[in-house]
């Protein structure tokens, strides 16, 4: 049931980006605004749904395959998109992106990460499988199992490790480099998932734990939104 859910987000997002480039190409900024939130939407989406999956065995095995074949769909599926504001910040630094339209795609992302988890609470109350059963009632599911110091650097080290392996990609070909990051990802996932969620990404963050974020936004603002977009910076300065 997760699997075909997940499958049925993709699907649908790619009609809504389908339907907009054929009817939006002449509004840029909608354009720009409504593929990105889609795209985002789809990640978000199908990431907080794999985050139910944890689990199930055998562990940790069949988590990080399909964390890996739906980080493969999404690179295959959303290509254009950038779907984290972290990588947002690249073609704004560089000047191939205006201030208006960074903000534009930023704010998309966010707005996506809220609906997403909007839909998938409504999707978990509807209990169709078994990983959904009290999945509404965990509250702050935190994924930080260390000190915020030591989280902050891991988020930190992770963001920078995934922006510089992104931009040395760029020369490979598109069917290599998307599992080359799927890779990427999956190894991130296995080496820091238990101690910070290995997520370095501001949006999908704050769709998986927006509870945890109310609760300490200072906390988690630092390490889930601030140290990703530090590394981020610091990768643009010095490469």
């Amino acid at each position: 049931s997760s699997l075909l859910l997940m499958s049925g987000v993709v699907l649908a997002v790619g009609l809504c980006r389908r339907l907009a480039r054929r009817r939006l190409r002449s509004r840029p900024h909608l354009f720009a605004f409504l593929v990105e939130m889609f795209s985002t939407f789809q990640i978000c989406a199908c990431t907080n749904e794999l985050s139910l999956l944890g689990n199930v065995e055998p562990k940790p095995h069949t988590a990080l395959t399909l964390t890996y074949g739906f980080t493969v769909l999404h690179g295959l599926t959303l290509a254009g998109s950038t779907c984290n504001p972290c990588g947002t910040l690249q073609p704004m630094w560089g000047g191939g992106t205006s201030l208006r339209m960074g903000a534009l795609k930023i704010a998309a992302q966010f707005v996506a990460a809220v609906l997403a988890r909007v839909f998938m609470h409504f999707i978990w109350s509807l209990e169709m499988a078994e990983p959904h059963f009290g999945a509404l009632s965990q509250g702050c599911s935190s994924p930080m199992q260390t000190t915020e110091v030591q989280a902050f650097c891991i988020e930190l080290l992770f963001s920078v490790v995934f922006q510089l392996a992104v931009l040395r990609a760029e020369s490979v070909n598109p069917k290599y480099r998307v599992h080359l990051i799927a890779l990427l990802i999956t190894m991130l996932v296995y080496a820091g998932g238990n101690l910070t969620g290995a997520i370095f990404n501001p949006a999908l963050a704050f769709s998986l734990h927006a509870d945890c974020f109310y609760d300490k936004f200072l906390s988690y603002s630092l390490v889930y939104w601030i140290a990703p977009s530090l590394g981020k910076l610091l990768i643009l300065y010095v490469y």
